[in-house]
């Protein structure tokens, strides 16, 4: 990546909230390059309904458990 992209990458995270996340990291003979994104994070709902369903499908998980014994 020239200096450029990078600043532009960095200011958009920095400005707008945003996430640079790696995506891929690979060796193009003795230069190691790393795929980027810029991701926006879940919000506090968003979380909370991923909570939900983790628990809800963990309980699930439990009572077949019982049920097989």
């Amino acid at each position: 990546m020239h200096r450029q992209e990078l600043r532009k990458l960095y200011s958009r995270a920095v400005e707008r909230g945003l996430t640079l996340i790696p995506l891929k990291v690979y060796f193009k003979g003795k230069v190691a390059k790393i795929e980027l994104a810029l991701a926006r994070g879940k919000k506090t709902h968003d979380k909370r309904d991923a909570i939900l369903e983790r628990d809800a499908r963990r309980e699930m998980d439990r009572k077949l458990k019982e049920h097989r014994s």
